[in-house]
């Protein structure tokens, strides 16, 4: 059994002129957001979680809020698609979880290719986690979706 936890970066500021886009900080919203978020997540998260992160401040400021030990990883950078995330994460081959903390478009890319959604991407807000688990039943693989929760129902 595999559990990938993706949960996208909180809201953040619009690109200011000439400002690189991985340099955007969040908003004082995206930081409760974060909290929120963070809050929910650590009372619920297994032992032995790995975290791995986009090295934007975005993402690194939302990863921040849960306290834990992460590791920055390019593959995760805005760009990035869904099978770089996949093979990142080891999925489904790893045993345990991962939470991922990312950008769209391939959160929702990854998520919209695990649950068989006809549609290639899902929306996915800022701030929001989707909770995945690889199990076998019968001989068979089976991803099947546990939560997902947004930071303004917390």
């Amino acid at each position: 059994m595999m559990d990938l936890i993706l949960w996208r970066h909180a809201e953040a500021e619009d690109a200011g002129e000439g400002q690189n886009d991985l340099d955007r900080a969040l908003t004082s919203r995206g930081e409760k957001q974060a909290a929120r978020m963070a809050a929910w997540l650590d009372r619920r998260l297994p032992e032995g979680l790995r975290v791995l992160v986009s090295p934007s401040r975005r993402t690194e400021q939302t990863a921040i809020a849960l306290g834990r030990k992460f590791k920055l990883r390019s593959e995760l950078l805005p760009g990035g698609t869904d099978a770089d995330l996949l093979e990142l994460a080891q999925w489904p081959r790893a045993k345990g979880a991962v939470l991922i903390v990312g950008h769209q478009p391939a959160l929702g890319q990854t998520i919209a290719k695990l649950l068989g959604l006809p549609e290639p991407v899902c929306a996915v807000r800022k701030g929001a986690v989707w909770w995945l688990r690889q199990r076998q039943r019968q001989e068979q693989s089976q991803t099947v979706l546990m939560v997902v929760q947004s930071p303004e129902f917390l």
